[in-house]
């Protein structure tokens, strides 16, 4: 018997109206960078971005009721190309604007003026940057100067050795020209609305608008009217050239949640606001919608405190929720609400009239066909996002380092950790297997069972082998802490997901010794790594990470974790949770130093940190573990003795596999990485197979 949807979604299957367009259901899907139409950061400038078109026809066949793509420049990153020039491009966006309105979804393109000091410039650009000469010669292709450009001279927020310079009048002058000619070529095309970015996350109109990041003195800077003006003054040209009719939305953050430059505000935190409060916010959203803006697509918080804007596991869900609904009481025109929304959640909010529809963006990644799994009545189907952004947005930033993230990377974000094909669907796809082998798969963990679905829909059959008596390997240990529990529904998911092919054949409780005993074709080796156990006198004194995280160990009140990496600074927050005193000791000159994870992630937990007064030795290692104590040795070569009752030891992972001749090697037990690693090897291997 079929199932149908739980009656607490119908809100979410309701028309509503942006203007005079007619939108089907309350779903909106928000724009995430990387997923532009007109491409993204390729070297070859603006076009029209095939694999992008493809996406999106897909989400508009699964029920999606709006469909925002990732920010357009309304000048190109590189090779500097105005939008409004390349007819081509817009041409083929006709043709595709035909086929989205075939599945009755609506598309606004999303329009931005720019990111001035939020610009996350990778690392090399920095020394190019800074390097006049090299500078000029690279401006055609790459103008760091006028991408990094900010109402006024400020301090990046990725690099202290780039200063942003002020933007003219005339450049003003030219986006807000630029935007109205690019709009009316989206309307001609039978694009259903314009966004324009963005009133939202610091981004280059933001920062004109915030007191802390405009200090102009002519009429963009001063007054409450002047701020705005430049946002304003986008929205009454796209007025002008395209007819009053012609819906334009507004990326809009309600509150910035700033302390400072670099220095977010955590939620439930009292703090003196420097960007945007809710006092001017009820001002400012009454002004913008009175200038023409049709709907406001909203959360809160800015680059400086990003972790609103794009929440990670350790943000509540929901978290912008209240704050939207707030706005929304002072304007006439719809209201969206995004940020770790939850659909029940969002769907109660619609019907109490708290917001007018529900802003999703990476779920979408995670699981393209979710809203149709939720009108099936099938929410068990739906893969979660875990909100990793590992490859979704995985910018990297840490002291002494811009963006460390890799210039292929930055060109190609909004990829998902846990499905390779997102935006990859030429290099990551299934084909029948033209041989059909019988395959051997070690290892019980997220790569085994990713490796293992990947060759059973590929044809062929398959033998799981995990020596526990559960499936889920060391993922398990890592998805245990309270904040975790996407984590938890993912290794959940990944044990419905796999017994439902009968290909597959699983032994739990099966440790494999002997690989030639197992007379497979091929065998996959996917064991995972072990802890590394550094020389330290009382090591043994010491609980290994995943003793603490299965609960296998017991800690005292006050702890210290060996290691700031991102499992020592997870396991420090989780005891911090419980009303524990933990303490951080890391070798390396920052928490996090690695160029595979968010800095929306990591600003939080050193956020944190930095607002609980959690003790962090950094540039410093512990040199001995006694019974209630640990001896620190710094950089400097002085020692402190640090009282405690117990040592958290999260010193990083060492690959684990079988050796053996003419196995295929995946996850951890060939490079220790994260699920992206580990779920896309396992595609990488079982493609071939």
């Amino acid at each position: 018997m079929a199932k149908k949807m739980d009656a607490k979604y119908e809100p979410l299957f309701t028309p509503w109206k942006i203007g005079n367009v007619e939108i089907k259901n309350r779903i909106v899907m928000c724009p995430m960078g990387g997923t532009s139409l007109f491409g993204w950061m390729e070297m070859t400038g603006n076009h029209f971005d095939k694999e992008a078109a493809k996406f999106f026809i897909d989400k508009a066949k699964n029920n999606v009721g709006l469909i925002i793509p990732g920010i357009a420049p309304i000048k190109s990153t590189y090779m500097g190309q105005w939008l409004y020039k390349n007819k081509k491009m817009f041409k083929q966006l006709k043709e595709f604007m035909e086929e989205i309105h075939k599945t009755g979804a609506k598309l606004f393109v999303q329009i931005t003026a720019g990111m001035g000091r939020s610009f996350a410039i990778p690392t090399p650009l920095v020394m190019i940057h800074n390097m006049p000469i090299v500078r000029d010669i690279l401006k055609p292709i790459i103008n760091v100067p006028y991408q990094s450009a900010s109402p006024s001279e400020l301090p990046s927020r990725w690099s202290d050795k780039v200063k942003c310079r002020e933007i003219t009048k005339k450049e003003i002058e030219d986006i807000v020209d630029a935007f109205a000619k690019t709009a009316l070529l989206c309307k001609e095309a039978g694009v259903d609305g314009v966004e324009v970015h963005a009133v939202h996350e610091g981004y280059l109109l933001d920062q004109f608008t915030t007191k802390y990041t405009n200090k102009r003195t002519d009429e963009y800077g001063g007054s409450f009217e002047n701020r705005y003006r430049f946002a304003t003054d986008i929205v009454k040209a796209i007025k002008e050239t395209c007819g009053k009719d012609y819906p334009v939305s507004l990326r809009y953050s309600v509150e910035s949640k700033v302390k400072g430059f670099c220095e977010g505000a955590l939620p439930g935190e009292k703090y003196t606001e420097v960007g945007r409060d809710m006092k001017e916010s009820e001002k400012a959203a009454k002004y913008l919608q009175d200038a023409g803006y049709d709907m406001l697509n909203a959360d809160n918080g800015t680059y400086d405190s990003w972790y609103w804007a794009h929440p990670p596991m350790y943000m509540p869900q929901n978290c912008n929720l209240e704050d939207v609904a707030h706005i929304r009481k002072f304007v006439d025109i719809p209201v969206v609400c995004a940020g770790r929304m939850e659909p029940d959640v969002g769907a109660q909010a619609v019907k109490d009239g708290k917001i007018d529809a529900v802003g999703v963006a990476r779920q979408f990644l995670a699981d393209s066909e979710w809203v149709t799994k939720l009108i099936e009545g099938r929410l068990e189907d739906i893969r979660p996002c875990i909100c990793c952004h590992n490859a979704c947005f995985n910018m990297a930033h840490y002291k002494g380092v811009a963006n460390a993230q890799s210039i292929y990377d930055a060109s190609h974000i909004s990829r998902c950790a846990l499905d390779p094909r997102v935006m990859q669907s030429e290099k990551y796809k299934i084909v029948p297997a033209k041989k059909k082998k019988n395959i051997a798969v070690i290892g019980g963990g997220i790569g085994g069972m990713e490796a293992a679905m990947v060759c059973a829909k590929r044809g062929h059959s398959v033998t799981l082998y995990e020596k526990s008596d559960v499936l889920g390997g060391v993922f398990i240990a890592a998805a245990a802490p309270s904040f975790k529990e996407k984590d938890r529904a993912l290794i959940a998911w990944y044990n419905r997901e796999i017994k439902k092919y009968p290909e597959i054949t699983i032994k739990l409780n099966t440790e494999v010794t002997d690989i030639e005993s197992l007379g497979a074709d091929e065998v996959i080796v996917a064991t995972g790594a072990t802890a590394k156990r550094p020389p330290i006198p009382g090591i043994e004194k010491g609980i290994d990470a995943v003793d603490y995280l299965l609960g296998k160990k017991t800690v005292g009140d006050k702890v210290v974790v060996i290691g700031g990496g991102l499992t020592g600074c997870e396991i420090a927050y989780d005891l911090a949770l419980q009303g524990k005193k933990p303490a951080i000791v890391e070798m390396l000159n920052d928490l996090i130093v690695s160029s595979k994870i968010c800095l929306a992630n990591t600003s939080y937990l050193r956020d944190y940190f930095k607002l609980h007064k959690t003790p962090v030795y950094l540039e410093s290692s512990v040199s001995e573990i006694k019974d209630k104590s640990v001896i620190i040795k710094h950089k400097d070569g002085t020692t402190t003795e640090y009282k405690c009752d117990s040592v958290v030891v999260c010193a990083g992972y060492k690959p684990n596999p079988i050796v053996a001749k003419g196995v295929h090697v995946v996850g951890d037990a060939k490079n220790v990485g994260n699920l992206r690693t580990v779920i896309w090897q396992a595609w990488d291997i079982a493609m071939k197979l």
